[in-house]
Formats: structure tokens, sequence, C-alpha cells
């Protein structure tokens, strides 16, 4: 019966004994069954051999001149690279104690002299059957855990893909600042928990004056570098994380200011006004400036149940109109 399954290439052993008679009994017996087989007279032999053949088992005597087989199973195991060798000791000692030894120092199995040759194949093929199932292990282990590192770098580009996505979602495509919607939520999500723990909220609405006779005077593509340099300054002073910048729509921004004062607020759109003063955007076509300015409406609460979020975001809007009728380029409060 051949024990070697006729697609793959044939395992190698190595014969490690000082008997030739022995060597060449086994070696004629694998070979038959369709074995590579390497043949050393000794354990010093057996080691050199192992720098050039790597093989599938090794069958080991004990009793041997120089270096015997505990020794050669010892330096054996204490290398990495043969570590996963299988070994099985043959020896004519048949004490208990031999056999403890011999598993002690890393052997797999144990075979009595004078051996019957059935045994010999069946102990062969069986440690050779568990290297292959723990060779196929290893690679089914291996091809699993490339499957799921390639499922987890897939899941992570979806998640940054999501997350990229929900992000271009809530910003303003010309300014880069948050949108209306981006908005929206956060004015909700921050007036629900002002409400819970009775802190201020402020909100600042800015309008740049008589834009469309910027667009007018300078296109549209001037107009779009208009508004990123305003959405640049209102990033620029809103310097706390919880503090958020919007574009509310067309030329109008707005910014949501939890835990801020009246005070606080005025400060801000102040300096607001100082820098796009500062910036000194011509506009030619204004009625009230050579230079670009800016109408701001503040309103600051403590939410409460009697108002709604609706409400307040109405009395900034209504202070940024006084703003505008009272000849813009101003701030006005609620």
């Amino acid at each position: 019966m051949n024990s070697v399954a006729s697609s793959l290439p044939p395992e190698t052993i190595l014969l490690v004994d000082d008997s030739t008679d022995n060597l060449r009994l086994l070696s004629t017996m694998l070979q038959t069954q369709g074995y590579r087989v390497k043949k050393s007279i000794s354990g010093e032999f057996a080691l050199q051999s192992l720098e050039v053949i790597q093989p599938d088992l090794i069958l080991l005597d004990i009793n041997m001149p120089g270096m015997d087989g505990y020794e050669v199973c010892k330096t054996l195991k204490k290398q990495k690279k043969y570590q996963s060798i299988p070994v099985i000791f043959i020896s004519a000692a048949d004490q208990l104690l031999n056999k403890v030894k011999a598993f002690q120092v890393g052997a797999i199995d144990y075979i009595t002299k004078p051996f019957q040759l059935e045994e010999v194949l069946i102990r062969v093929e069986n440690q050779l059957n568990q290297k292959r199932l723990y060779q196929q292990l290893q690679q089914q282990n291996a091809l699993l855990k490339t499957e799921i590192d390639e499922r987890l770098r897939i899941e992570k580009a979806l998640t940054e893909a999501n997350q990229k996505l929900e992000l271009l979602a809530s910003l303003d495509g010309v300014t880069e600042i948050a949108n209306r919607r981006r908005f929206d939520e956060y004015i909700a999500a921050e007036w629900q928990r002002c409400l819970r723990g009775s802190f201020l909220l402020s909100l600042i609405l800015i309008d740049v004056d008589f834009f469309h006779f910027y667009n007018e005077a300078y296109g549209h593509l001037r107009g779009d570098d208009c508004l990123k340099k305003v959405a640049s300054i209102l990033q620029n002073v809103s310097q706390r994380a919880t503090d958020l910048p919007a574009r509310y729509g067309g030329e109008e921004f707005v910014i949501v200011l939890p835990h801020t004062s009246q005070m606080g607020a005025r400060t801000i759109a102040e300096e607001i006004q100082q820098a796009i003063t500062a910036q000194r955007i011509s506009h030619k076509k204004s009625p009230v400036s050579r230079y670009l300015t800016t109408s701001i409406g503040v309103a600051t609460t403590i939410p409460d149940h009697d108002e709604g979020m609706a409400d307040f975001i109405n009395l900034a809007d209504q202070a940024l109109f006084k703003a505008k009728k009272l000849g813009r380029d101003r701030i006005e409060f609620a």
C-alpha cells in the first residue's frame, strides 16, 4: 500500500542509525512505500545533513557512538527551524525510563527493536498524517486570517469612505464650513442639551451687506472667494470645539455658541466685524462703505419649555433684520 498521495511530492524521511543493516532494511521498506529516504550513520552527520535537507520525519536510533539519539533530539528542539520535525525513536532499550526520557527530549513516538516493518510503517504514516493535518490546518488558518484581514481592511475602507461622505454631506461646497443641514442638526442637539442643563445658548446671524451688488460688480467667482474669506474669519474667531460656524444660506452665515452669554457673543460679533474690516475687501457698489461690511444679529437665551428653538432662531433673525433696517454694518441684539 502506497501511503503517499500521488498528487503530492514524496515526503522525506531521515534515518539515523549506526547499523548499516537497519538503515538498508528501513530504507528499502520506506522507498517501496513511495517515500524519499536520506540516511546517516551518526548523530553528528545527521545534524550536518539538516543544513542541506529538511526532512518531514526523523527515525532516530538512541544508542549510537559519539552523540546519542537523546542529544541529537535535544539539539534539534533547541533550534526553531527544526522544532516542528517529528522524531520517532528506535531503540533496543525497552525500559520505561528510556521511553520517558525520549518523550522528555522531544520525541513523539518510540519503537522498540527488533521492530516489525508493519509497525514501523503504521507509526510513520500516523505521524506524517498528523503533520499533514497540522499543515493543512495552518494553511486554512492562514487563509482564514487573510480573509479576515481583507474583510477588516474593506470594512475599514468602507467606514472611512462613509465618514468622508458624511463629512462632505455636512460641509458647504463653496466655503467648506458646516452647511445648513449640519447647522440644523447641531442647534437642535445643543438646544436639548442646554434645555436639560439650563445652560446659556447664543446665536449669531451674519449677513454680507449688498452681496448681490458685489456679484454684479466682480462676478460670481470673486463672489465665492469673498464668501470663503468670510467663512475663514468665522472659523478663526470660533475657538472652542463646541462653537459651530456654518453657512446659513446665500450670503448669510451663523455661529452657534453654547455656554455663551450675551456679552461673550457681543465680543465674538465685534471680532468678526473687525476682522472683515481689516481684510479691506473692495466693494465699489456698496451704499454703506468702499469695503465689504456685514450686518449681525445676536440672540441669547437659556432654553426652557415655554420657548421653542424656532422662536429663538427667529429672535436672532429679527435682530439681523433690525441691523439691516438701521443702516447695516452694525450689530443688533434680540
